[in-house]
């Protein structure tokens, strides 16, 4: 009888993302001892205790900030996560971040919001307060986009289409993101160059090191007078200081972004969406979607695609017999597995190894059963920090 999983479930993950582990396989609840993998949205997973038994984690989103990444990393533990799932719903709230900009849809629905219903001079005082609110068209504006992902490639494209002009930068675009990216997209050669030639600037990056405060006074100081900052990435990519000084200022038109705070809460010039990004029922779908295939393809036959700390290794099975070995990235790990398959009269049908910074993933395939000790003898060689037996169900 073929092996079978218990997934712990921390979070609502929707029903069509869970119907992809199948029932003869895959247990999946929030009441789960041992559990073999986890699924997760926005739980923190932090002061969580992980059962020893944990083989991977998997997160229904991009981000993995509530997940301890490094201290699985050194348990051999992949966690995965569903990058451009929810690309579409992300642009399409840039994309009304814009709009709202552009026509100062915020004040203009605050004013009418404050007016008395009942007024017989009710209508008057509309007419009266809409010059107020006058705003501009996104036509012929240029939109600055920094970060050519999913996300930032939907969004280049989408602004080509309501007639902007479109400057794109991102040093580390990968061949795929560069092959969905419009041929109208502008490339920058610089940060500086996307700043300063922007009326919109919209951020599509991950928060690290490199990213952090990203705009800040002196790169606000480069902008258009007037110029508008959208962030859908990352509260910290963006000095929420510097940008409040560069709204009182007048030197920033309008900072929309979806992570509301004590500092920029109450700015007229700021609209601050709660976290909704990713909030439709399609992102969510496409989210558990992908992960769980994501899961389901590494606990049965050890495939990984889409890990944050993993490298991407992905081989057709060519027998019935697999082995699955998470390593530190050091010099011989190869060879001392093969010795000790050679060692076990284990032949090797086909072997892949692949690492990411201080992480080695390998799967083999052998042509016959792998016994006990051959397993133990891997999982004894320094370095090795995970290793799983992967037979073909049945």
């Amino acid at each position: 009888m073929a092996e079978q999983f218990q997934v712990l479930v921390l979070n609502n993950i929707s029903a069509k993302g869970l119907a992809r582990l199948p029932a003869e396989r895959f247990v999946a609840g929030k009441d789960t001892p041992k559990p073999d993998a986890v699924l997760v949205r926005s739980a923190d997973m932090h002061a969580m205790d992980i059962a020893r038994s944990v083989l991977a984690i998997g997160r229904a989103g991009s981000g993995t900030n509530n997940i301890p990444v490094k201290a699985m990393s050194a348990r051999g533990v992949p966690v995965f996560n569903a990058p451009g799932a929810n690309a579409n719903a992300v642009k399409e709230l840039v994309l009304a971040g814009m709009l709202m900009a552009a026509r100062n849809i915020g004040g203009a629905m605050r004013f009418v919001g404050g007016l008395d219903p009942t007024d017989p001079e009710m209508e008057k005082k509309v007419e009266g307060g809409k010059k107020t609110y006058a705003g501009f068209e996104l036509a012929g504006h240029t939109l600055g986009v920094i970060g050519l992902g999913k996300i930032g490639c939907l969004v280049a494209d989408a602004a080509i289409k309501l007639g902007m002009h479109v400057i794109g930068y991102d040093p580390e675009i990968t061949v795929d993101a560069a092959w969905s990216l419009p041929s109208q997209v502008k490339k920058a050669a610089s940060l500086s160059d996307v700043i300063k030639n922007s009326n919109f600037l919209t951020l599509h990056v991950p928060l690290v090191d490199a990213t952090r405060k990203m705009i800040n006074a002196e790169s606000i100081e480069q902008m258009k007078h007037g110029a508008v900052v959208l962030n859908f990435a990352r509260e910290g990519v963006v000095d929420e200081a510097a940008v409040l000084a560069a709204l009182e200022a007048k030197k920033l038109g309008c900072y929309v972004c979806d992570f509301p705070s004590a500092q920029v809460n109450d700015h007229p010039n700021v609209i601050a969406l709660p976290h909704l990004g990713a909030s439709t029922r399609e992102a969510e779908e496409n989210c558990a979607t992908m992960v769980a295939d994501q899961l389901r393809d590494y606990l049965q036959d050890g495939n990984i695609v889409n890990s944050v700390n993993f490298p991407s290794v992905a081989m057709p099975r060519e027998s019935g017999f697999r082995i699955a070995i998470a390593n530190a990235n050091v010099p011989n790990m190869v060879g001392q597995i093969s010795t000790a398959l050679a060692e076990a009269k284990l032949n090797i049908h086909n072997m892949m190894n692949k690492s990411k910074g201080d992480i080695a993933y390998t799967l083999v395939d052998v042509d016959s059963k792998v016994p006990k000790k051959a397993i133990d003898a891997i999982a004894n060689i320094e370095g090795v920090l995970a290793v799983r037996y992967l037979p073909a169900e049945g």
